[in-house]
């Protein structure tokens, strides 16, 4: 048995060699846990790295040569530590939150831009399709096309001064039951099923993006009928064009779900999900955010703005606004 007694001498001579490092770069973590790398100087944040690969470098060979459990135990907590220290500091929710906005979501979106087109054609498609049926004279299309409970007061028998009074009604100016309202709403719903049921294939996604744009085209044809074609587009695109671009960022992010469950190639579903989830995630949270402020915007503002020029102007510059935010922000990161 004379190899523990030279597995013994080995292993006290490696660390008698070595331990002044070790300890230098424990003292460095606990600094960092403690205080945060701030707190390191000029010399302390050189000396970091070398002391961090010294010790990765001990660990090979304490594992190449077979040291025992211990010190190899040590040394890898010591490397996991050291890395943690240095590259895995939890960011402050400011300025997580200001990264996200000013970088990770436009960023996401971008990746997504292959989806996100598939669902704007999608949903077009079935905003023309939902004015054609309904300008056929076919008084049914409408009842089947468009929600009771959406479609309200509003019916094809609706004269136009009906559907201006919907347009212009009052409205009570409480606005935290506004928002809330609007938040809660049919289409927020929806958007939210959307992405959710992407996990089936994406098949339902590109069902329910095609349904949202039938019931938009039968109540623009329904408004273009009476007259009142422009007032209804500037009506629904104050806050509109705002829950639009979320609604179709919820149904990219559906549609890349159901890729990834369909096409996920040499990797398993659940390693798919993993490298590609973040990504999908960003995305879901940002258009959660803009339904946010599509609620502000219909529970508040567009009943309190009743001028049709003064609507579609907003909804002009609100489209230039997350278009150019979405299309330009966060390259440079």
């Amino acid at each position: 048995m004379p190899a523990t007694p030279e597995l013994t001498i080995r292993s006290v001579e490696f660390r008698r060699e070595r331990e002044s490092s070790w300890r230098e770069l424990e003292q460095l973590i606990e600094l960092v846990e403690s205080h945060g790398v701030s707190s390191l100087n000029s010399d302390e944040l050189e000396r970091f790295p070398l002391l961090y690969r010294s010790a990765l470098s001990s660990l090979s060979v304490a594992r190449a040569i077979a040291l025992d459990r211990a010190l190899v135990a040590y040394l890898d907590n010591l490397a996991v530590r050291a890395f943690l220290a240095m590259y895995g500091q939890p960011l402050d929710p400011l300025r997580a939150a200001s990264h996200f906005i000013r970088a990770g979501f436009p960023q996401a979106v971008r990746t997504l831009w292959r989806h996100v087109a598939i669902a704007l054609f999608v949903f077009l498609m079935g905003l023309a399709s939902g004015f054609l049926l309904l300008r056929s004279n076919e008084p049914y299309w409408f009842a089947m096309l468009v929600p009771s409970d959406l479609a309200g007061p509003r019916t094809p028998a609706s004269t136009a001064a009906d559907l201006h009074h919907v347009m212009v009604a009052p409205v009570a100016y409480n606005l935290v039951d506004a928002i809330g309202n609007a938040l809660f709403a049919h289409n927020t719903y929806v958007a939210l099923l959307v992405f959710g049921l992407g996990f089936l294939g994406g098949i339902p996604t590109i069902l329910l993006t095609l349904h949202q744009g039938l019931i938009l085209g039968a109540f623009l044809e329904l408004h273009v009928r009476h007259g009142l074609g422009l007032e209804f587009t500037g009506w629904v695109s104050i806050h509109g064009v705002t829950e639009i671009i979320a609604f179709l960022l919820f149904a990219a992010a559906g549609l890349r779900l159901g890729e990834i469950l369909i096409f996920s190639k040499d990797l398993s579903r659940v390693d798919a999900f993993a490298i590609n989830g973040p990504v999908v995630a960003k995305v879901a949270t940002g258009a959660g955010a803009m339904l946010l402020v599509a609620a502000v915007i219909e529970g508040y503002f567009r009943q309190a703005i009743q001028n049709t020029d003064w609507r579609l102007a907003i909804a002009s510059a609100t489209l230039v606004l997350w278009v150019g935010y979405l299309s330009l922000c966060g390259r440079r990161e």
